[in-house]
């Protein structure tokens, strides 16, 4: 049963979703964070409690039913959806309408070239993330992760990138949850660059919510004299099925290159990244030289926290290991 349910969350079918929120006792239920990885479906779940944390779709999800396949409308592997909330609540969408492209939160870039062509992993036309099937799940006292890598596949015939995704869900605590994500990149081929659409609009990490109400999106950086330069990017809401709103807060590593990034909104969607990489540039992926990028999304119930609420996270995330054992 565990299998099939698992299976079931790669496709969005709301109906599943509920009946596995709803019946937690047959998803996964020791005491602590499990992460679990269906071979079939190629799926991770990672649990707590024996409820629903995230899940990670790491091999080719396809088309739903009824949705009509089109030039953005593919399948697609490699990101996370859902991300639940505390109460049960999925806090991404995907398979949307409007950008069927959109797919929860994921790592992709529109302006991907090799060779001095240009692909776009963000809307899935002529680069896609592929999985190469080594994975790994492991749990400590109050973690549950997986790791994961995948090859980044020109025209779906040559690997240019080789991708490690690190995903790990930390237990629910007095100050809400933690999410990291730790990603390398590393080129097998040379003259593979990444940008932003345009170079200065979108790309990097995005999340696509949930529909929500009464969004307020707010992001703040300190000056660039300031010693440390703290950063973070937050969309403070109410999801459907909750009662009370809560906070998504992204905040980034210091050892990102181009620390602190810049930040895109689109409310309307809606939508919020930390971009990488700066606008009006192009990263170049060196072999042998691999692109790491690291962040943390703080889920929080409640009012959006105060200045110093996000200054005191800020200062806990970047004290953190994730790779800690």
């Amino acid at each position: 049963m565990r299998r099939s349910l698992i299976k079931a969350i790669g496709f969005p079918a709301l109906a599943v979703l509920s009946l596995a929120c709803a019946h937690s006792e047959e998803l996964p239920t020791s005491e602590g964070l499990q992460a679990t990885y269906d071979e079939k479906s190629g799926h991770v779940l990672i649990t707590d409690a024996g409820k629903p944390v995230l899940n990670y779709n790491y091999q080719t999800v396809p088309l739903p039913e009824g949705f009509a396949k089109g030039k953005y409308a593919i399948p697609r592997s490699n990101y996370l959806h859902p991300l639940f909330g505390p109460d049960g609540q999925e806090l991404t969408t995907d398979w949307n309408k409007d950008h069927p492209h959109h797919r929860g939160i994921y790592w992709a870039w529109p302006e991907v070239q090799f060779n001095g062509e240009m692909g776009d992993l963000h809307a899935l036309q002529r680069v896609w993330a592929r999985p190469t099937g080594k994975i790994e799940t492991r749990h400590g006292d109050d973690w549950a992760e997986v790791e994961a890598e995948s090859r980044w596949m020109w025209e779906d015939k040559t690997p240019i990138v080789r991708e490690t995704a690190s995903i790990r869900a930390w237990k629910t605590a007095e100050h809400g949850r933690y999410v990291d994500l730790a990603f390398q990149f590393e080129a097998l081929e040379d003259g593979v660059t990444l940008a932003r659409r345009g170079t200065k609009a979108y790309g990097g990490l995005n999340i696509r919510l949930a529909p929500i109400k009464d969004m307020k999106l707010v992001h703040d950086a300190d000056p660039a004299e300031a010693t440390p330069r703290m950063a973070w990017q937050a969309a403070n809401s109410t999801w459907a099925g909750a009662t009370l709103p809560l906070s998504m807060v992204v905040f980034e590593k210091t050892g990102n290159p181009g620390y602190p990034a810049d930040y895109a909104e689109y409310p309307d969607l809606p939508w919020f990244q930390p971009t990488f990489p700066k606008a009006g540039t192009r990263h170049a992926l060196v072999k042998g030289e691999p692109l790491s990028l690291n962040y943390r999304i703080w889920i929080r119930k409640g009012p959006l926290p105060t200045e110093q609420q996000f200054r005191d996270q800020w200062k806990i995330y970047q004290k953190s290991d994730s790779k800690k054992k």
